[in-house]
């Protein structure tokens, strides 16, 4: 017998492959300081934080940006890229590491 749980259970959400959820018109996106622990959110909005690549036609659009806490002088830098769709080709973060909504919200009660 298949378990409820399994049934009607949440599936786990890869942050490797997408760290982003979508919200409106917009991608937002939780990380975290590898060195000091600080907490962040970015809202990525549409049209308008997103880059357009017109050397590479196939990956139409990517994110380059660096984030720098009130806690420490660690730089994140997150990288992306993404198709017409804005589903995720790549995504990298160095000098930190990506956390879900709910971990985000655990820091900020």
């Amino acid at each position: 017998m298949v378990s409820l749980f399994l049934f009607f259970g949440k599936k786990k959400k890869n942050l490797a492959q997408n760290p982003f959820y979508g919200e409106k018109n917009s991608l937002v996106v939780y990380m975290k300081c590898n060195k000091c622990g600080e907490v962040f959110r970015s809202h990525l909005r549409k049209g308008y934080d997103f880059l357009i690549d017109y050397d590479n036609p196939s990956v139409p659009y990517k994110i380059d940006k660096l984030y720098v806490g009130s806690k420490c002088p660690n730089k994140l830098h997150l990288t992306a890229s993404f198709t017409a769709s804005y589903k995720v080709i790549s995504v990298s973060l160095d000098g930190g590491t990506f956390i879900t909504r709910e971990e985000y919200e655990q820091h900020h009660k």
